[in-house]
Order: C-alpha cells, then sequence, then structure tokens
C-alpha cells in the first residue's frame, strides 16, 4: 500500500545506511592514531551531515514542519523536532572543526573523546529525530492531508533542499 509520505519515506532509507556511517566512523576511532582510513571514514560522515542530512533538515524545517503544525493546529507542535535540527547543526560545526585541528596520523585522548562524543551523539539524535517522524508525523500527514497539499508539501520540500545544497 502507497501512502502520501511515501516519498519522505523513501528518502528516509536512502538517508538511513548513511546514518549507520556516523556509529561506524565514532568506532573506528582509536587513541594516539588517526590513520588515513579513519580520516577518510569521518571526513565521509561528515560530507553526509554537510551535504544531505542538513539540507534535509532545512527542508523539513521550511516546507514539512510548517504542514505538520496546521494538521496539528499547533504552531507549536514541531519545536522539539526543529530544535533536534539544531543541535545536529552545531555539532556538525563541532565536528568540522575538530577534523582541522587534527594533524597527520596524531589525534589526542581529548580529540578522541570529543570526536566519538560528537558522532555518538549524532548517530543518536538522529536515529531518534527520524523514529519520531515515521511513527508519528507521517502517519498524522497520511491521514489528513490531500494529495495535492502533499504534492505542494514535496515540491517545497524538494526546492528548500537545492536552495541549501546551491550555497554549498
Amino acid at each position: 500500500m502507497t501512502t502520501i509520505t511515501e516519498p519522505l519515506r523513501a528518502e528516509h532509507k536512502e538517508l538511513f545506511p548513511h546514518i549507520e556511517s556516523l556509529r561506524i566512523a565514532g568506532e573506528s576511532i582509536h587513541a594516539h592514531l588517526f590513520s588515513p582510513f579513519i580520516r577518510e571514514e569521518v571526513e565521509k560522515a561528515y560530507k553526509f551531515l554537510t551535504h544531505e542530512l542538513i539540507p534535509h533538515a532545512k527542508a523539513e524545517d521550511r516546507a514539512l514542519y510548517p504542514v505538520v503544525q496546521k494538521v496539528m493546529g499547533a504552531k507549536e507542535a514541531t519545536a522539539t523536532m526543529s530544535r533536534d535540527h539544531v543541535e545536529v547543526d552545531r555539532l556538525t560545526v563541532e565536528l568540522g572543526e575538530l577534523l582541522v585541528k587534527v594533524d597527520g596520523a596524531a589525534i589526542t585522548d581529548e580529540q578522541t573523546h570529543a570526536m566519538r562524543r560528537i558522532l555518538f551523539g549524532l548517530y543518536t539524535l538522529v536515529k531518534v529525530h527520524f523514529a519520531k517522524e515515521e511513527e508519528v508525523y507521517l502517519p498524522l500527514l497520511d491521514a489528513r492531508l490531500t494529495e495535492k497539499d502533499a504534492a505542494a508539501m514535496f515540491e517545497a520540500m524538494e526546492q528548500a533542499a537545492h536552495d541549501v545544497k546551491s550555497k554549498l
């Protein structure tokens, strides 16, 4: 059975393997060694965050959440979800700054702990965030949106994500 929110569900399915890359990158980091392989894993996770996940989040804030607010009849209905996006952005900036500071293959204990904290934090935050959307918002939209309204929402989301990506 196809639902009105199928395009968003499909996008989430495409993003899920990359979310796992956050955990994998965190697990690959070991004290005193930041090999080229480990750097590549962390940089891959960082690129996913900056080029895929954050544009997706900004598109949700701009196009999905206003529709959810309208359907629920409460402007505050998505405030906690938008706050998740703010934290993902903050942690991504922190990860980028830390990546610049790690010089060569040497990594300090402090940098190791910080990088693992950030990656595992992002992994958990994003996984729970997606679960909340999939289990709460999408069934609500499936039940209450018309196909026309859903199509307009997805078009607005695509445009918003495109706008963000074009500024990268």
